[in-house]
């Protein structure tokens, strides 16, 4: 036994003190915990008969219960209405609509949801909706709290969008138009306005015009400012419900006066109204009141009225599109360079300029800046529209740059979620913005990286065929950083935390084929593949380098590496010592499966998938037998794979007779009825397996297009020394014809494959940490086909396939 040791402790008459008054602290700290246990007496009268339906629990929480339990009761109204919607209606909402004359805010807040979600799970018919609802609603709605009316609103403008339109009228309408005459409160005129632009869609233009207008002129002119700004921002609705000559002659002078009022705020929803109404007015609007107030807008945002930089930098690329028919060059100019201007906002100094006012800019004026210049990045491809995408590279090239290397992260992450616009936008010339794609790809932000790569492949793709348009090389070979860019970016997802922006990566990845040559592929990009398989700890980024490993493998052109990379597939996964590896290597085979032919999996990988049936982990048995068998079986053709197939039977008869492990041995009898199950069901989905069949054969055809295209390099490469003849001429008329048909194929075949991918990809992540996965996208992957070599195609059940069936069952029965 050790000695207990003291040295450490400190028992001074000082530090007594403070243990003392430490344990002080400690029991003043405990009071107020014991105080809110509930006391017996109160537990008495929480407590609830438990035999009560839920309808009586439901009336007696809200009749004697305390407010927790009747908020409780209310969150609940939803499902009691599911249940029981008759008792529901009879018993339990007047007794609510009783509570809520005296409720709190909560139980206000909590009822406003509520009532939504029964509109919103249509638990009753609408009638029934605003006979028991609607009431409620509008008795709630000029609750003198402005946080439950408004919440009470939000749940009335989407039942003014469902209930009938004389409903609205009786019910809504009239009494809004009534009230109105009686100067209400500021709040309630403010729920006027709302309900003045939710209504206004409801109706013809004249009953509009002779009910609605007169309401919403008055409270454009109210004397409090936040009155003037709501009925400002409906009048858009307004303006939508009474057509184009009610607008010129009503809505459009409203907006003019709205738009030079006093308050800030006014003017600028009369500018943002102004904006979106622009395809309501005709040219003279447009050119003599319209536009004089947006130049207006424009001068008064840098001299006076900062305010509105945020918004008006927002809506200036609709602004100046809608605005482009009637702008004189000297307007379209002028135009163009405050979009400049508003670019580089709060940037002066990184551009050269010293103003010394920079260091003097609040914290406020920073976002403001910041805000703005992503709003302009948000337009860039809208402006190039605006300046024809002819001239982009002498008007805008210089603002793309700057915006590629805005010092905020936001700007550069709006950029890279414009990029493909702009790729677009400048079809043959996007070849000039491949520097800031190599800058973006290379940005420190994962943000940055993860929204470029959103949509890498249609860039990359638009930039192949904007070089070919050129008479360019057809590969990105004129790129020289791109490749490097690529393994960089791959590089710092890989290092970072964020294992979703590297699974997508890996998944964009699989583009590369179309875009670089099959070598570049080869030396930078599909051994980085198999690293990430064997190293990687996340399982979908594992699973989305093999999938690009397969990919890269289906288009490699050289066959002497196709034949290394499946070497190193079967010895470093498929007989890995790791059995995690040998897991990964039954998912490369599924993607095997998926993209190369059926031939071509029986010819490498067959055996090595048997082979794994006799793993010494139970796992890897169970995955192999839950997963993959079935599949395996799907790519035998019969008669020609026959003896595959007897492997196949043999095989799972041994692991009948000797499997020791339950889990196993479960999944291997549910496999073979499966098994057997496949060929039964072939008759019923002829079709089907006919379209399969006929996929297949396209795969097995680009397969031994790609073997003859590499024998005809190899061939003129040993002809190259010799003299040019008509044989010579002959031979490369057929190396370019072969090279021709591959690349179509290829580019079919590739097509196919991504759509795939880019459809399920969502459905990988979901499922991406299950213990046993079973893919998506191999759930349609063709049973048990049978094809002939003449004409691809020939009755599912054979002979032989007949026999395959007895043959199953009776592994299953003589085990």
């Amino acid at each position: 036994m050790r000695p207990i040791i003291f040295s450490k402790m400190d028992f001074s008459h000082s530090n007594i003190f403070g243990y003392i008054e430490d344990l002080q602290e400690l029991t003043i700290i405990e009071r107020p915990v014991r105080r809110s246990l509930k006391t017996p007496e109160e537990i008495e009268r929480l407590t609830v008969d438990e035999e009560l339906s839920d309808i009586e629990r439901a009336i007696y929480l809200l009749s004697s219960g305390q407010d927790i339990q009747g908020t409780s009761v209310v969150a609940n109204l939803p499902v009691l209405m599911r249940q029981n919607p008759a008792e529901t209606l009879r018993r339990v909402l007047p007794k609510i609509r009783e509570v809520l004359h005296v409720a709190g805010v909560e139980m206000q807040l909590t009822a406003a949801v509520s009532f939504l979600t029964v509109l919103q799970e249509e638990s009753v018919s609408i009638h029934t909706y605003s006979h028991s609802f609607l009431h409620i609603i509008l008795q709630n709605l000029e609750h003198r709290d402005a946080g439950v009316s408004n919440a009470w609103l939000e749940t009335l403008l989407p039942v003014i969008e469902a209930l009938p339109k004389e409903t609205v009228r009786h019910e809504i309408l009239n009494p809004l138009v009534s009230k109105a005459q009686l100067s209400p409160t500021l709040q309630s005129r403010l729920v006027s306005c709302k309900i003045m632009g939710k209504v206004a869609n409801k109706f013809e233009a004249h009953i509009i015009k002779r009910e609605i207008l007169p309401l919403v002129k008055s409270l454009c002119q109210d004397v409090e400012y936040e009155v003037r700004t709501c009925m400002c921002r409906q009048l858009e609705h307004v303006a939508r419900g009474i057509g184009t000559e009610l607008t010129k002659t009503v809505v459009l002078p409203e907006l003019v006066e709205l738009a030079r009022d006093e308050g800030s705020s006014v003017r600028l929803a009369a500018f943002e109204t102004l904006v979106n109404l622009l395809d309501m007015f005709d040219a003279d609007d447009r050119s003599q009141t319209v536009l004089p107030l947006v130049k207006s807008f424009c001068e008064k945002s840098f001299k006076a009225d900062e305010s509105i930089l945020v918004s008006l930098s927002f809506h200036l690329g609709k602004l100046c599109n809608g605005l482009y028919g009637i702008f004189t060059p000297e307007q379209h100019l002028r135009f163009l360079e405050f979009y400049k201007k508003l670019s580089t906002l709060g940037l002066q100094q990184e551009n050269g300029h010293n103003d010394n006012q920079l260091h003097l800019q609040t914290l406020e004026q920073e976002k403001k800046y910041i805000s703005v210049r992503k709003n302009c990045a948000y337009n860039f491809p809208a402006m190039i529209v605006f300046v024809d995408p002819k001239n982009f590279h002498l008007e805008l090239y210089s603002i793309f740059f700057c915006l590629c290397h805005d010092p905020e992260v936001p700007v550069r992450y709006t950029m890279a979620i414009s990029f493909f616009e702009v790729a677009k936008l400048l079809n043959s010339d996007v070849y000039t913005i491949h520097k800031e794609l190599v800058t973006l790809l290379q940005d420190e932000s994962l943000e940055v990286l993860d929204a470029l790569i959103s949509h890498l492949p249609e860039i990359l793709e638009l930039m192949t065929n904007g070089r070919e348009s050129n008479g360019s090389e057809s590969k990105l070979l004129s790129i020289p950083d791109l490749i490097p860019a690529l393994t960089t970016a791959e590089q710092r997802a890989a290092t970072s935390l964020k294992w979703r922006t590297h699974e997508k990566l890996l998944q964009k990845y699989a583009c590369l084929p179309h875009i670089i040559s099959s070598d570049q592929i080869y030396y930078r990009f599909l051994h980085r593949m198999l690293t990430i398989i064997l190293t990687n700890n996340v399982l979908p980024v594992q699973k989305a380098a093999a999938r690009t490993l397969c990919v890269y493998l289906r288009y490699n052109r050289k066959q002497e590496q196709r034949h290394e990379v499946i070497q190193k597939l079967i010895e470093q996964l498929g007989q890995g010592k790791s059995y995690w590896n040998r897991l990964r290597f039954l998912d490369t085979c599924e993607f095997i499966m998926e993209l190369f032919s059926k031939s071509f999996f029986c010819k490498y990988f067959f055996f090595p998938v048997l082979e794994l049936t006799h793993d010494p982990v139970a796992n890897v048995r169970y995955e192999e037998y839950a997963v993959l068998l079935p599949k395996v079986k799907s790519t035998l053709k019969i008669p020609t794979d026959k003896h595959l197939l007897q492997q196949l039977e043999l095989c799972i008869r041994k692991l009948l007779c000797q499997e020791k492990d339950k889990d196993v041995l479960t999944i291997v009898k549910r496999t073979v009825l499966e098994l057997d199950r496949m060929e039964i069901s072939v008759d019923a989905f002829q079709k089907r397996f006919y379209e399969n069949d006929l996929l297949d054969q396209e795969k097995e055809r680009q397969e031994h297009l790609l073997l003859e295209m590499e024998q005809l390099e190899k061939e003129k490469q040993k002809n190259e020394g010799r003299s040019t003849n008509i044989n010579d001429k002959m031979f490369e008329k057929k190396r370019k014809f072969v090279y021709l048909k591959c690349n179509i194929h290829i580019k079919k075949m590739f097509f196919i494959i991504l759509g795939k991918e880019g459809k399920k990809s969502k459905l990988v992540r979901s499922q991406s940490f299950s213990t046993q996965i079973l893919h998506p996208k191999y759930s349609n992957i063709d049973k048990c086909p049978n094809k002939s070599s003449a004409t691809g195609y020939t009755s599912s059940v054979s002979g032989m396939g007949k026999s395959c069936m007895l043959s199953f069952s009776g592994v299953l029965c003589g085990c």
